[in-house]
């Protein structure tokens, strides 16, 4: 087995963290501008407030909730839709399954701007429907669908789910049964991979809601722009903490869940086989 020298670990160890020192820094310093008195003075000379995180749910917490309220909406949606999907495809191979596959993934190769502008082109007549918060979930789905396809197909193709169907269905599991109680127990750490990425994407997708949103539909995004735009800076940067308010705990909760499904799924394939 290969092991660098002590001199190229330590070099590979620096440069590992000088980039991430380089991603983090800009990060660490606009948190910190916004529970600082005044940016422009630094927090060491003027001090640690409060009051910008209290200005910013004041002016924009319809943003915040309206943000977990489509991020939520959107995850739904693509669970109802992509599990079943992903399933289809990977029981039927072939040039029309690879065809869907490429239009389930075209969205990715559009810009946000084209997708919300076709959006508007097609449905924008509908007044109702256009200033509607569910006229912003249809763009985010559109968008965030093919990571939950792809996330559900990759496991499915890992577990040999041909394999373990026809094993249940040797022993007289109905489609339905089979479905449930041995392909959504298996593909759950797919699942939560593509449910990660759907939420987080959806909370923080602004250039396709830009396009889509209304005054009364503005999502989190939408509103640290505006607040860049229009505010003093450290009121905008005190929105930007509550990304991570919201972020990091989804991220560690649903990577802790993806961990424990994981190992109970894996405890279940090998019980299966």
């Amino acid at each position: 087995m290969y092991r660098p020298s002590p001199l190229i670990l330590g070099l590979q160890i620096l440069v590992t963290a000088l980039v991430s020192l380089f991603l983090i820094v800009p990060a660490v310093l606009s948190m910190m501008a916004g529970v600082t008195v005044n940016y422009f003075q630094g927090i060491w000379r003027s001090g640690v407030t409060l009051v910008w995180i209290g200005e910013v749910w004041r002016l924009y917490d319809a943003t915040i909730f309206l943000s977990l309220q489509i991020a939520l909406a959107t995850l739904g949606v693509t669970l109802l839709v992509g599990v079943p999907a992903a399933y289809v495809l990977n029981r039927s191979p072939g040039r029309l399954t690879r065809a869907v596959e490429e239009i389930i993934t075209l969205p990715l190769a559009i810009p946000g701007l084209a997708i919300a502008l076709a959006l508007i082109i097609t449905y924008g007549s509908y007044g109702d429907f256009r200033k509607s918060w569910l006229f912003i979930l249809v763009g985010h789905v559109l968008y965030t669908l093919p990571f939950m396809v792809r996330s559900v197909m990759a496991v499915l193709a890992a577990i040999d789910a041909r394999t373990l169907e026809e094993g249940a269905a040797s022993l007289g599991a109905g489609p339905w049964a089979r479905f449930r109680d041995v392909i959504l127990p298996n593909v759950s750490p797919g699942v939560l991979a593509g449910s990660l990425m759907v939420v987080t994407l959806s909370i923080g997708e602004f250039n396709l809601t830009w396009m889509l949103h209304t005054p009364l539909t503005k999502t989190l995004p939408v509103g640290l722009a505006d607040s860049y735009a229009s505010m003093r800076l450290e009121i905008a940067s005190a929105y930007t903490l509550f990304f991570f308010f919201m972020i990091i705990p989804l991220l560690l909760l649903m990577q802790a869940a993806a961990v424990l499904t994981g190992a109970v799924a894996g405890g279940s394939t090998a019980g299966t086989r």
